[in-house]
C-alpha cells in the first residue's frame, strides 16, 4: 500500500513537475516559434490584362481631351504585415484576427485582389529586427521577381519611424521611409527606430499589451500567443546601436534609433541614401497630443525640404482640412478645456457633462453638480490623451461625437487640426531675414493597413479584413484586456499626469472607440512618362501625384497660358508675374462588378483567393462614376510672423460645378487677385464624386436633435458587440485631391524657397 502511495504521490509531483515546466515555458516565450515572411503564390499578371487595363484609361484620356504624355498608375506607400507589433496583436484570434498577415500575402494581394500598380512595405522599424528586415527586403526582391515582360506591379522596400511623444513640445509624429531600388547600396543597412516611448512601447514593454497568460484563454490558437511572445522577446534581444555613432559606421545586426526627424534624415544621410520621407496620420488623435502643431518641424535643423510628400488621407482618416477650434486651449502645461461650439464638442467638456448627468441623477444640488463639472473638465483636458481614464465607468456611446471634426471628410480620429495638411501649408518659418520656409508637400493617399493587404479600399466589403476594424472576440476576452470599472462615481478621478506619460501606451488612448473610425484608406496615384521603378519614383520625387480615398479617379490639374497649354502641373512650384489661370480635368472611377475577374480566378488557388480577396477583388466594369463639382482650395501663407492661420486658409475657395454625363469634365477657373495681393500662393483642387458606398462611412451613426447636435451615438465597433458580417457601409462622396501648385508672387519680398 505504501508503495502504492509512493507511486501516486510521484505521478502527482511529476505531473505537478511537468505542469509548472510547462507554464515556465509559456511565461518564458520557450514554446513560441519564430515567424517568417510567408510565401508567394502567384505569378504575374499576364500582359493581356496589363494592356487592357491601360487602354481603358487611354479611352477616357481621349474622352476629355487630355494629354496622353503620361499614364496614371496607382499604388500604396503604407503597408503592414505581422512583422509589425500591432498588426501581430491585431492578428490574433482573440482579436478577431487570421492569425498571421504575413509580408507575401501583400505581394498577391497586391497583383490579384486590389490590382495595384506598385505598393511599399512599410513595416514598424521598432519592431523590425536585422533578420525580419533582411527577409522583408528578400520577400519584395521575389516579388518584383514574378514581373515578366513588361512589368504588371512594381513592389518597394521601407520601414515607418513610428514617433509618438505625450506632451506636444516632444512630439514629431509619423513617417514612412521608403527606398528607391532594391539594391543593396540604395537600402537602408537598418530599419531606423524612433526614440522614446514607440520603443517602450513596442519593444521594451510590448508583452504588457499582450500577457503569455493570455494563452490559457485560448488553448485551441495556443501557438499564436507563443509566437507573440517569441516575437517580442527577439526585439528586445537585439542590442542597440551606439548613438554616438554614425549610421553608416554601425553594424547592421543592431537596433538603431532617431530621436527627431533631423535626426533620421541625418543617420539616412550618413549611409549615402535619398529615400522618399512621407509624414502621415498627422491629425490622428490616438496618438496625437492636444496642442502638438506643425510649427516646430519648419526649423531647420528639423530638415523640412526632406519631406516631399505627405498622406493626405488613409484607413485611419483625413488629415487634410484645418480647422479653427482647438481640443485645449492654453499653456500645454496648464491647459484649459474651450467651450463647445456647432461644429466641435471637446473631449474634456463631454467629460464634465457625463459627470453632471451622473450627480444631477443622484440627486445632489445643480450648485455642486455644476462644481463637479468643472472639476472634470479640468481633470479630462490636463491629461490629454487619456481624457476618459478621468471618467470611470463611462461607455463609448457616452462620449458621443466629442473630439471629433464634424464636417470634415472622413476624419481622423479625435482631430488635430494644427497638424492638418492645410495648417503645415499656410504657416511659414522667418528665422531667415532673407527667405520665408515652407512645406512644399505632394499629396497622397495609401491604406496604412496592418492585414498586408495593399490598396485594400476598392470595394465596401469584409470589413474585418479590409479595415483595421479589430476588437475583443467576447466579452470575456474584452475584461482580461481592459478589466472594466468597477462602478460609475458621479465624479470625476485626478490622474497624476506625469504617472501616464511615463507609462504611456494603449491602456491610455480610446483603442476600443476607434475601430468605428477604420476605413479601407486611399491610394497615390502617379503621372508616369514610363510604367517603371524609374518612372514611378520621379513621378513621386517631382510631386506629380494625387491622392484619392481609395478609388481610382483620374485628375489633372495644371496651371495653363493663355493659350491653354501647360506652363506647370499639379505639384510643381513657379514665380508669376501675372493672375494665374488653371485648368482641371476629372474623370470618375470606374463601377465595380461583384466578385473577381477571370485572371484572378485563375492566378491564385480558390482557398488562397478566399482567404486573401474574401472572394471580392478589383473587378470594374466600363460604366463610371460622375463627378459633381471641383472645389478649390487657396492657401496665401504667411508673410509676417504670427500671422493667423484662419483668415490664410480658404477652403473652397471656388466651387465648380462638373457637368459630367460619364466621361468627366474639364473646367477652368483663374485667381483676378494674386497680382493685386502681393503674396505668394497655393493652389489645389479636390474632384467630388457622386456618393457611394464606404466602410464606416458613418462612423458614430448618430442620432441627432433639431439643432444638429448628437445626442445618441452607436458607434460600428471592432469587437464582439458589432457582428462579423456587419460591413457598416454608408454612402459618402469619393474623391481624388491634386497635388498643390505653389505660385510665387515675383514682387512679394518674401521669395517663397522651394525645399528640395
Amino acid at each position: 500500500m505504501r508503495r502504492v502511495l509512493f507511486v501516486s504521490l510521484g505521478l502527482v509531483l511529476t505531473l505537478v513537475a511537468g505542469l509548472a515546466l510547462y507554464f515556465a515555458g509559456i511565461m518564458n516565450g520557450w514554446h513560441g516559434r519564430t515567424r517568417g515572411p510567408g510565401e508567394i503564390t502567384g505569378d504575374a499578371v499576364p500582359q493581356p490584362v496589363i494592356q487592357a487595363r491601360r487602354a481603358q484609361q487611354s479611352d477616357a484620356v481621349s474622352a476629355i481631351g487630355a494629354s496622353g504624355r503620361t499614364e496614371i498608375v496607382f499604388g500604396d506607400l503604407h503597408v503592414h504585415s505581422t512583422f509589425s507589433t500591432d498588426a501581430f496583436v491585431w492578428a490574433l484570434p482573440i482579436m478577431r484576427g487570421e492569425g498571421a498577415n504575413p509580408v507575401a500575402d501583400a505581394c498577391d494581394f497586391a497583383r490579384y485582389c486590389s490590382a495595384l500598380d506598385f505598393w511599399a512595405m512599410t513595416d514598424h522599424a521598432e519592431a523590425l529586427t536585422p533578420a525580419r528586415w533582411q527577409q522583408s527586403i528578400d520577400t519584395v526582391r521575389r516579388c518584383e521577381a514574378r514581373s515578366a515582360g513588361e512589368v504588371d506591379v512594381v513592389p518597394f522596400i521601407g520601414f515607418e519611424w513610428t514617433q509618438v511623444a505625450p506632451l506636444p513640445e516632444d512630439h514629431y509624429g509619423h513617417k514612412n521611409v521608403v527606398f528607391r531600388s532594391l539594391e543593396d547600396e540604395d537600402i537602408s543597412a537598418r530599419p531606423i527606430a524612433a526614440a522614446g516611448a514607440t520603443v517602450r512601447v513596442l519593444r521594451d514593454n510590448a508583452q504588457a499589451m499582450l500577457p503569455p497568460q493570455i494563452a490559457l484563454l485560448d488553448l485551441p490558437n495556443r501557438q499564436n500567443y507563443y509566437d507573440f511572445t517569441r516575437f517580442v522577446q527577439e526585439v528586445r534581444e537585439t542590442p542597440l546601436c551606439d548613438e554616438t555613432a554614425a549610421s553608416g559606421d554601425l553594424p547592421p545586426d543592431c537596433y538603431e534609433l532617431a530621436a527627431t526627424p533631423g535626426e533620421l534624415v541625418e543617420r539616412l544621410e550618413s549611409q549615402g541614401l535619398d529615400p522618399l520621407i512621407i509624414p502621415h496620420g498627422s491629425t490622428w488623435g490616438l496618438y496625437t497630443p492636444p496642442g502638438t502643431s506643425w510649427d516646430k518641424q519648419l526649423i531647420a535643423e528639423q530638415r523640412p525640404g526632406a519631406f516631399e510628400l505627405i498622406e493626405v488621407f488613409s484607413g485611419h482618416g483625413n488629415s487634410e482640412e484645418y480647422r479653427s477650434w482647438r481640443p485645449a486651449l492654453g499653456d500645454p502645461d496648464q491647459p484649459l478645456c474651450p467651450e463647445p461650439s456647432q461644429s466641435y464638442l471637446p473631449t474634456c467638456w463631454r467629460a464634465g457633462e457625463i459627470i453632471e448627468e451622473r450627480c444631477l441623477a443622484s440627486g445632489e444640488s445643480a450648485e455642486e453638480c455644476d462644481a463637479r463639472a468643472a472639476q472634470a473638465r479640468e481633470n479630462a483636458v490636463r491629461v490629454g490623451l487619456a481624457a476618459h481614464l478621468t471618467v470611470e465607468g463611462e461607455t463609448i456611446a457616452d462620449w458621443l461625437d466629442s473630439g471629433q471634426c464634424r464636417d470634415c471628410f472622413l476624419p481622423a480620429f479625435n482631430y488635430n487640426p494644427t497638424t492638418s495638411v492645410q495648417y503645415g501649408l499656410a504657416i511659414g518659418n522667418f528665422d531667415d531675414p532673407d527667405e520665408i520656409e515652407r512645406f512644399q508637400w505632394g499629396f497622397i493617399g495609401s491604406s496604412d493597413t496592418h492585414t498586408a493587404r495593399p490598396g485594400i479600399g476598392y470595394k465596401p466589403v469584409a470589413r474585418h479584413y479590409m479595415t483595421d476594424a479589430s476588437g475583443a472576440v467576447s466579452e470575456r476576452i474584452a475584461h482580461h484586456l481592459l478589466p472594466p470599472d468597477q462602478g460609475a462615481p458621479a465624479y470625476s478621478i485626478a490622474l497624476d499626469r506625469e504617472e501616464l506619460i511615463r507609462n504611456i501606451g494603449f491602456r491610455n488612448t480610446e483603442i476600443e472607440r476607434q475601430s468605428s473610425f477604420f476605413t479601407g484608406g486611399g491610394l497615390v496615384a502617379a503621372h508616369v512618362e514610363e510604367r517603371s521603378r524609374e518612372g514611378i519614383w520621379d513621378a513621386l520625387e517631382t510631386r506629380h501625384v494625387y491622392a484619392t480615398s481609395g478609388l481610382r479617379q483620374l485628375l489633372w490639374f495644371d496651371l495653363v497660358d493663355e493659350a491653354g497649354a501647360v506652363v506647370a502641373p499639379m505639384g510643381a512650384a513657379a514665380d508669376v508675374s501675372e493672375d494665374p489661370v488653371f485648368r482641371v480635368r476629372a474623370v470618375g472611377s470606374l463601377k465595380q462588378n461583384p466578385g473577381c475577374p477571370d485572371y484572378a480566378v485563375r492566378g491564385l488557388t480558390a482557398d488562397r483567393l478566399q482567404q486573401l480577396c474574401r472572394g471580392e477583388c478589383y473587378n470594374p466594369g466600363n460604366e463610371r462614376y460622375r463627378i459633381t463639382r471641383i472645389e478649390v482650395v487657396r492657401i496665401r501663407p504667411q508673410i509676417a510672423p504670427g500671422e493667423p492661420v484662419d483668415l490664410l486658409i480658404e477652403d473652397e475657395w471656388q466651387v465648380l460645378p462638373c457637368d459630367d454625363q460619364g466621361t468627366g469634365c474639364t473646367v477652368e477657373f483663374s485667381d483676378p487677385e494674386f497680382v493685386a495681393s502681393g503674396r505668394d500662393a497655393v493652389y489645389y483642387v479636390r474632384a467630388i464624386q457622386e456618393p457611394s458606398g464606404q466602410v464606416n462611412g458613418d462612423p458614430l451613426r448618430c442620432e441627432y436633435d433639431e439643432q444638429g447636435r448628437c445626442i445618441a451615438a452607436d458607434p460600428c465597433l471592432g469587437d464582439y458587440r458589432v457582428d462579423m458580417e456587419e460591413e457598416c457601409v454608408a454612402s459618402v462622396e469619393h474623391r481624388a485631391w491634386s497635388s498643390p501648385i505653389y505660385l510665387g508672387h515675383t514682387e512679394s519680398g518674401g521669395p517663397v524657397r522651394d525645399l528640395e
